[in-house]
């Protein structure tokens, strides 16, 4: 929140401003638009996210579903990460789970989201909470993909075509002034 008061206070425009970020800094880039608009801050023009970490609880199904398909992150790895970015805080507090936060008078929204990933649920569940409270969200779930893979491109063709899109996206969303 530090960083986009600052750039509001450099006179940068809120609605020409998208926030992006993968992984946890995607679930921060989503509790941060949160914040923002709980303080009453004008909204950034959008967000895209990579699969974001939005529940720090880890209770989403695709933790156990996806257990034996994800390469990258050994099993468990995510509660140990929780436990530590918690600090003892509560696991399903809006300001560090956006899951469980209400979404309603948020900016356009883009997910990419790895098919195969643990973490899959975090954002196939959020993008139907968003879509429930009228958000502007869109979802794409890349089959038997891993976890942030559009920040692969241009390795394979699926990141190259995650990452078009999410340029394309960051391009074409209103700009408010």
């Amino acid at each position: 929140m530090a960083a986009y008061e600052w750039l509001l206070a450099q006179g940068i425009p809120a609605g020409s401003v998208c926030f992006m970020g993968d992984s946890a800094g995607g679930g921060l880039a989503l509790a941060t638009m949160l914040a923002a608009r709980d303080r009453g801050f004008d909204l950034p023009a959008g967000a895209a996210v990579m699969s974001p970490w939005t529940d720090l609880s880890c209770s989403g199904p695709s933790f156990v579903t996806n257990l034996g398909r994800e390469a990258l992150a050994p099993r468990g790895s995510w509660t140990v990460f929780a436990k530590h970015a918690l600090g003892g805080a509560d696991p399903r507090a809006p300001s560090v789970s956006p899951l469980f936060a209400d979404l309603r008078g948020l900016p356009p929204l883009l997910i990419h989201v790895g098919g195969d990933e643990v973490m899959r649920a975090d954002s196939t569940d959020f993008a139907a909470r968003a879509q429930a409270a009228g958000m502007d969200v869109r979802l794409h779930v890349g089959p038997g993909l891993f976890h942030c893979y559009p920040v692969c491109a241009p390795m394979f063709p699926e990141a190259k075509a995650a990452m078009d899109d999410i340029c394309a996206f960051a391009a074409a969303i209103p700009r408010r002034r």
